[in-house]
């Protein structure tokens, strides 16, 4: 998607999204939601990045991550350094899902 860039200098309010996000309890309806909104790219894009966070998390050496995944180690790196973010909300969710 070509981004106009006045428009994408713009704040974004995501308020909205994030409600209809946190209001679907259902995962079928989820996928769905996901499977509308994102490109099938952008989706792998998330579950990896997800995946990635929650190797990390179980102390997956990085080098295994980024073979296992085909993933770069610049976007595990992104991953380890939201994980160590004082307050950081995927390292307590993943912490809560274990």
């Amino acid at each position: 998607m070509r981004r106009n860039k006045s428009r994408a200098s713009q704040a974004v309010d995501d308020g909205e999204l994030i409600e209809v996000l946190a209001g679907v309890t259902e995962a079928g309806r989820m996928r769905g939601l996901l499977s509308e909104i994102l490109t099938a790219s952008e989706r792998t894009d998330l579950f990896l990045r997800w995946k990635l966070m929650r190797m990390l998390r179980h102390g997956v050496p990085q080098r295994r991550i980024a073979t296992e995944l085909g993933v770069s180690l610049c976007k595990i790196t992104r991953g380890a350094r939201v994980l160590k973010k004082p307050g950081s909300a995927c390292a307590e969710i993943i912490g809560g899902r274990e």
